[in-house]
């Protein structure tokens, strides 16, 4: 993008105001924080506390090198409802006063929900950054979150094509779809020679003598459908006893250390010699500790990104995910809580060096890099246009068909567009729906469009 052409056509200072909760989300708009404060936006962040455990969450700022959040409305634990409920009255409270432009979500978590409502009813525009994942299984509170902030939202920031047709599927126009890889890639690159450079810093781990360990896994599991249900749980206790020729670091959150006391595990796991369970890391630490690890064990969305970002073989703790780009890249496999294939894949990887090369070497599908300087450079260009301006329409909405066709053009999508005033909607070449870039020569494909003038 041209941003003087841009410039140009605003003289007044664009607002964007970030809302997060969560370790995740910190980690993953840091690289947005520090675009938008090296162009010179007006930047305001709300911590919404949802994470309230000080290892989980209040060393980030300084380890990222990020700003502390402008307001903090620490809601703390809590059932879903009433956390949700908290973060809108004090979300509200904040934007009633901030007059923002845009109001930036990150992925599927209360947090999230609660910013993309509280803006949207204020008629102030979302950005839901890692817009259109799905797992389909609507038993997930994840998954009701990020549908709901996806019905919210103007701009949708894609991580990849893949996240952008399920958006398509359920109606969305492909021009507020933004596919600009995940902002994890950014942060994991930025943040590892921050932590290298460092060193570890947690005495945990400095006692462990990690650096001379073998055979190290990285264990994370939290989610409600594994540490909440007993069979499940206990499935992957006596999974990682037999793996006793490793040496699995587990930082136990919370959550799943409250609920392996209440089925009597915590004991028998932690008195394991190859099991070592510590406090939650900083983040630095833990991204260090991954890059050290022969493989990760997880049933978190974001590892698993960051896992393949990083080359390291990944075994999600699900029976499906709303990163399936990272098992189709062949960096990640679903393993549930299956013992047998825990076990099966976890040797296979620490001892098969042919398999564990070729998971660790599959390509990253959530980009380069430089997903933050493409969000940002959307936002400025909307803003700049005026795009951002959530009005209520001043004329009758015209009447238009919706036409499956095949296109005997040799004709870009944007000139046909263009040409029909049309909008492309999807394209299926044959074999699969694919997203309608401007440069998709249409010609011997099936398109599927809404004619408004046709």
């Amino acid at each position: 993008m041209d941003r003087n052409k841009y410039n140009m056509l605003r003289e007044d200072i664009m607002k964007i105001v970030v809302v997060f909760g969560t370790r995740p989300e910190i980690i993953k708009m840091a690289p947005i924080i520090d675009e938008i404060i090296n162009r010179g936006i007006d930047l305001s962040i709300i911590h919404t506390g949802q994470h309230y455990d000080k290892e989980m969450s209040d060393n980030f700022f300084n380890d990222l090198e990020i700003p502390a959040p402008d307001y903090n409305i620490h809601v703390g634990s809590g059932s879903h409802g009433k956390q949700t409920g908290l973060m809108m009255d004090g979300i509200e409270k904040v934007l009633l006063n901030e007059k923002a432009d845009i109001v930036l979500v990150q992925g599927d978590t209360n947090a999230a929900l609660a910013g993309a409502l509280v803006a949207s009813k204020l008629h102030i525009a979302v950005g839901h950054v890692e817009s259109g994942l799905r797992s389909f299984d609507m038993t997930m509170p994840e998954e009701i979150n990020r549908r709901v902030c996806d019905v919210t939202t103007l701009m949708y920031f894609v991580p990849t094509e893949e996240s952008a047709i399920n958006l398509l599927a359920e109606g969305y126009s492909r021009k507020n779809l933004f596919i600009t890889g995940n902002t994890i890639v950014d942060a994991c690159y930025r943040h590892l020679e921050i932590a290298k450079k460092k060193g570890f810093d947690n005495e945990s781990l400095i006692n462990l003598d990690i650096e001379n360990m073998e055979n190290i896994i990285t264990l994370t599991m939290h989610r409600a459908e594994n540490v909440d249900d007993k069979h499940r749980v206990s499935n992957v206790v006596d999974a990682l006893k037999e793996l006793d020729d490793t040496n699995i670091i587990f930082p136990i959150h919370p959550r799943t250390k409250k609920t392996l006391e209440k089925f009597g595990l915590f004991d028998e796991l932690n008195g394991l010699e190859h099991i070592h369970i510590i406090k939650p890391l900083g983040y630095l630490d833990f991204l260090l500790l991954n890059s050290k690890s022969k493989l990760i064990l997880t049933d978190s969305g974001g590892l698993q990104e960051e896992a393949i970002t990083l080359g390291l073989p990944a075994l999600t703790l699900r029976y499906n995910t709303e990163r399936p780009e990272t098992v189709t890249a062949g960096g990640n496999i679903l393993v549930g809580s299956d013992k047998e294939a825990i076990l099966k894949y976890a040797n296979k990887i620490l001892n098969d060096e042919e398999f564990a090369n070729k998971m660790k070497n599959a390509k990253n599908p959530y980009g380069d890099g430089n997903s933050a300087i493409q969000i940002v450079d959307a936002i400025e260009e909307y803003y700049a246009k005026r795009l951002l301006d959530i009005k209520s329409p001043e004329h009758i909405m015209p009447s238009f068909d919706r036409k499956m066709a095949l296109i005997d053009e040799d004709i870009t999508v944007k000139d046909f567009e263009r040409k029909y005033d049309t909008l492309i909607h999807t394209v299926f070449d044959g074999d699969k729906i694919c997203f309608p870039y401007d440069d998709l020569n249409l010609k011997e494909m099936c398109v599927n469009y809404d004619a408004f003038h046709y």
